[in-house]
C-alpha cells in the first residue's frame, strides 16, 4: 500500500512516499482504508525527534483520520461503515494514518454522519474530542465565560464553536496578526467572539479590558507566556486547562493569582481518554456539525503524496483552520 513514511528524524524532507505492507491484525484493533487523515502540530513534534516515547524511524506519521472499515473483530462495526478516529497510538508509537490503510482501536471509531465530507472529517477527531473533553475536565456550565486562545488553531477554534453551542455567555480568543483576525471575523460561527489581537495588545491587558470580571474558564491549546497570562485574567474559582504547547513550554504566573482566584490548573492529554469518554464527545459533537449548527474551519486539503508540502503548510504559514490529507476515494 502507499503511505508517507519518515525514514529518519528531521525535517519536512524527511518524509516519503513509499510503498509498505499492509497493517497485520491486532487484537482489539480495527483495519481502516483511510480516505481523508488530519495533519497536526503533533506530527512535527514526533517528526523532530521531540517526543521521547515515540517509536524509532522509520515511521508513518497521522494521529487521525476518516475513512471505511475493511474488519473489526469486535463486531461494533461493520465492513463499509464509514468512520473517523483518534488514532491513539497510530503515528506515535506505531505507524498511523498517512497510508492507505490503518489499524486503530476499535472503541477509537465512531460511525461518519452523511452530511460530513471525508476531507472535513479526517481533521475533526483531536480538536472536538480534546474541546469537548476538555471543557468537560474544566466543569464547564451553561451560563460561563470561556477563553480559547488561538482563534485560527484547531483545536481554539473547536473549543469556541463547542462552548457557544453549550451555552457559553462570553467567548474570547487570541488572534496573532490581521489576516487571522479577518478570517475569525469572516467566520460565522465565530460572531460572537472577543478577539484580543496579540499585535497590538497583550493578552493580559486585553482581558482586562474584555471581561474586567475575569473568565470561568480556559482552555489553552498554546501554552508559552499565554498561560500565565491567561492565569491572572481568570475569575473567582476559575479554571484552565493546558493541551498544548506550540507557544512554548515555559511561563510565568504570579502565585498570588493561584490564591487569591482560588484558581485551578491542570494539563489534558487526549491519549488518557477513554473509549467511553471518546464515545460521549462524538455523541454530544458530531450531531451539532451534521446539523450545521457547528461549521468547523477547514483550511485546505492536501494529496498524500504532497504530505511534506501539507505539514510545513501547516506550521509554517499558520493556515486558519484544519489541513488533511485526500488519500483515497
Amino acid at each position: 500500500m502507499k503511505a508517507i513514511q519518515a525514514a529518519e528524524r528531521g525535517g519536512y524532507e524527511a518524509l516519503r512516499l513509499v510503498d509498505i505492507p499492509q497493517p497485520r491484525p491486532q487484537a482489539g484493533h480495527a483495519l481502516v482504508r483511510v480516505t481523508s487523515a488530519g495533519v497536526t502540530p503533533l506530527d512535527r513534534t514526533v517528526l523532530a525527534g521531540l517526543l521521547p516515547h515515540a517509536a524509532a524511524p522509520p515511521l508513518v506519521p497521522g494521529n487521525e483520520g476518516a475513512g471505511v472499515v475493511i474488519e473489526d473483530p469486535s463486531g461494533r462495526f461493520r465492513a463499509g461503515d464509514r468512520v473517523l478516529f483518534f488514532a491513539g497510538p497510530g503515528g506515535v508509537a506505531q505507524d498511523g494514518t498517512f497510508a492507505e490503510m490503518t489499524s486503530v482501536p476499535s472503541g477509537n471509531l465512531a460511525l461518519l454522519p452523511g452530511g460530513i465530507p471525508d476531507d472535513i472529517a479526517g481533521g475533526l477527531p483531536v480538536a472536538y474530542l480534546s474541546a469537548f473533553l476538555a471543557l468537560r475536565q474544566a466543569g464547564f456550565r451553561e451560563g460561563q465565560s470561556v477563553l480559547a486562545p488561538g482563534v485560527g488553531g484547531s483545536v481554539g477554534n473547536a473549543t469556541l464553536k463547542v462552548a457557544r453551542a453549550l451555552g457559553a455567555s462570553q467567548l474570547v480568543s487570541t488572534a496573532g496578526s490581521p489576516a487571522k483576525e479577518s478570517a475569525a471575523a469572516a467566520d460565522g460561527g465565530l460572531h460572537e467572539v472577543d478577539i484580543v489581537n496579540l499585535e497590538r495588545e497583550s493578552l493580559a491587558d486585553g482581558l482586562a479590558r474584555l471581561a474586567p470580571g475575569g473568565v470561568d474558564v480556559v482552555i489553552d491549546a498554546l501554552g508559552g507566556p499565554l498561560t500565565g497570562q491567561a492565569v491572572g485574567g481568570l475569575a473567582r474559582g476559575g479554571r484552565v486547562v493546558v493541551l498544548g504547547y506550540a507557544a512554548g513550554t515555559e511561563t510565568n504566573m504570579y502565585v498570588t493569582d493561584l490564591v487569591w482566584k482560588l484558581a485551578h490548573v491542570s494539563g489534558f492529554s487526549l491519549f488518557a481518554a477513554s473509549a467511553e469518554e471518546q464515545a460521549e464527545a462524538y455523541a454530544a459533537v458530531l450531531p451539532l456539525i451534521a446539523s450545521g449548527e457547528i461549521a468547523p474551519a477547514h483550511d485546505r486539503s492536501f494529496p498524500l503524496d504532497l504530505a511534506p508540502e501539507a505539514l510545513r503548510h501547516l506550521i509554517e504559514d499558520r493556515p486558519f483552520g484544519t489541513v488533511t490529507l485526500s488519500v483515497g476515494a
